[in-house]
Formats: structure tokens, sequence, C-alpha cells
């Protein structure tokens, strides 16, 4: 027997896709919607069937309304054909107005957006961590008692927290000042709490740290990346080692694993799954299966957030 089941809940963990509404480069130096464009077509090739896809903000480089109707045309026919939701979160790029209206429908405002979603008992609540005008991060009072409330119930299968700025320390000198303000407050609301992870995004490289007591999993960006091969008062950022990450959700643990983009040369044996699956066989190993999921997602159910902490939006938002 192994020593774990078959994972409760799969997720996709993309961040900072950074896309722009026209033609042409990001910065006149990478292609930022080529490079999401791949990493989607290499997920499908590999047959990983997510239940939701959580994008961590920086969806839009200057929050352009055309930026995130490009954005819904790119994922939406693929989270149709996986079968997955789709869960965004705001980045210190995007723009609330323009935000809310392209990817839920709604009324501009500059309100924060944040919303509590239904992954079959999973809950992911995504907290708006911006700051109009500004590129650090900081969560107002009346955000942090709404996320207490909603912390007050457990969900069956516990939270996980999306947000862009990541509370964990800045290993690069100049991000500490575009980093999460007043981190303690969030702490202290976290304590005690089902959160079981945090997810974000922000610094452009994948990252892993604890934040009061709760693991903390940075993905890359989608569009370019931080050069960490650097004097460590040195910043760059380059066009390559884009990757996104694989959320397992396990009843004692969640699983965070980086995937990088693109596809190299086998080293040794390529063993297809079917092989794999004989060799487990005849070592006599059996996964357990997963729990039930609690509900089906139809294949068709792309963003349904079930409530908006602006009490006037309470209730289902609907499917765009």
């Amino acid at each position: 027997m192994a020593e774990h089941p078959r994972p409760d809940h799969f997720i996709l963990h993309l961040s900072d896709t950074h896309l722009i509404a026209g033609d042409g480069d990001l910065y006149g130096d990478v292609d930022s919607e080529g490079r999401l464009r791949q990493i989607m077509a290499e997920l499908e090739d590999s047959g990983a069937r997510p239940e939701a896809i959580v994008v961590t903000g920086d969806l839009a480089d200057k929050g352009e309304p055309g930026a995130y109707r490009k954005l819904r045309g790119l994922l939406e026919p693929v989270a149709r054909r996986l079968g997955a939701q789709i869960i965004w979160a705001m980045g210190n790029h995007d723009d609330r107005g323009a935000f809310r209206q392209e990817l839920f429908g709604q009324i501009p405002s500059d309100r924060p957006v944040d919303f509590v979603y239904d992954v079959n008992g999973l809950r992911v609540i995504t907290i708006d961590t911006t700051v109009p005008g500004q590129h650090y991060g900081e969560i107002t009072g009346a955000q942090l008692d709404w996320l207490a409330e909603e912390l007050s119930t457990n969900a069956p299968d516990g939270t996980i927290l999306a947000m862009h700025h990541p509370p964990v320390p800045s290993i690069k000198d100049l991000t500490v000042l575009v980093e999460l303000r007043d981190q303690p407050a969030l702490a202290e609301v976290l304590e005690g709490s089902d959160v079981r992870s945090i997810i974000a995004g922000h610094l452009h490289f994948s990252t892993n740290a604890m934040f009061a007591g709760i693991p903390v999993s940075v993905a890359s960006a989608t569009c370019y990346t931080a050069d960490l091969n650097l004097p460590t008062n040195a910043t760059r950022g380059q066009d390559g080692a884009q990757a996104y990450n694989l959320v397992h959700v396990y009843p004692d643990t969640i699983v965070n694993s980086v995937v990088p983009i693109g596809t190299f040369a086998t080293v040794g044996e390529y063993v297809p799954p079917a092989v794999v699956a004989a060799r487990l066989a005849d070592a006599g190993i059996v996964i357990p299966a997963a729990r039930p999921r609690h509900r089906a997602v139809p294949a068709d159910e792309l963003v349904v957030p079930t409530h908006d902490r602006d009490l006037s939006l309470t209730g289902p938002i609907g499917t765009l």
C-alpha cells in the first residue's frame, strides 16, 4: 500500500501573466501572450485535469480592459475543456474597475476585489492586497474583519488563501519597496483558522516559506522571471524560467510542484502510464483512492464565486 492516497483536490496555480491589450511584446522584450499560450498547450498535452485554475494577480500589465478580454479568450476555452473553474485575484498592475467589469461583469468600482469560491468542498478565498497607484501591498482593516468572519466557519476540506503580495521575507533588497505591509495583522486573523495554504505571486520567481504557521507557496511568473543568479543587491528580469505550480491537496498536507515552461531531451527511459501501472501492480503497490468530491463541477462552469466582500453583492455572482 502506498503511504498516501490520491489527492482530494488538484489545482493549477498561475501568476503574473502581464498581458497587454494590443499587439507586440511586453516592454518590447517578451511575448507574454505567447508564453501563456505555450504553458496552456503543454498543460493540456500532459493530460492534467485540475478542478480550478487560480491566477494570483498582475493579469494585465497596465490594467487595460482589452488585456482582460484577451486573457479570458485564452484561458476560458482551456478551462472548459478541462472542466475547471477559473479563480482570478487582483495584482498591483491590475485595475479594479476594469477587473470587475471584464472578468465578473460587474459595475466598475474601486472597492477591493475579495471573493469566496467553493471548489468541491475546498474553500478558496481571494483577498485583494493592492493599493491603487502603488506597487506595495496592504490589507485594510475592513478586509481583515471580513476575512475573520469568513474564517469563523470551517470549510469541509479547509481553505486556501490566494493573494498577490506574499507574506514572506524579501530575499532581494529592492523588493522590500513592494512587499506586503503590516503582515502581523494578517497573521492575527489567520491564527487558529482552517487556512491550510497561502498561494501568491508578485515576485516573478518560485519560492516557499511559512507564515503564521501556514505554508506559503509563490508561483513564478508566466511572462518573465527574476534572475536569482545575481549578487544579492542586484535585480534583473529575464525571458526564461517561466513556470506554474501544480497544487495537490491531501487529507493531511498540500504539495506544491513547480513546472517550468518548455520540453527537454529525455534522459534515460521514458515510462508510459500503462507501464507505470503494470510495474506498480507487479510490485503489489496500491495507491488508495481519494475521498469522494463534494460536488461535480459542470464542464462549462468557469467563474462562480459564492459571494463578494460587499454585502450588496452577497449571493451567487453567476457564470460568465
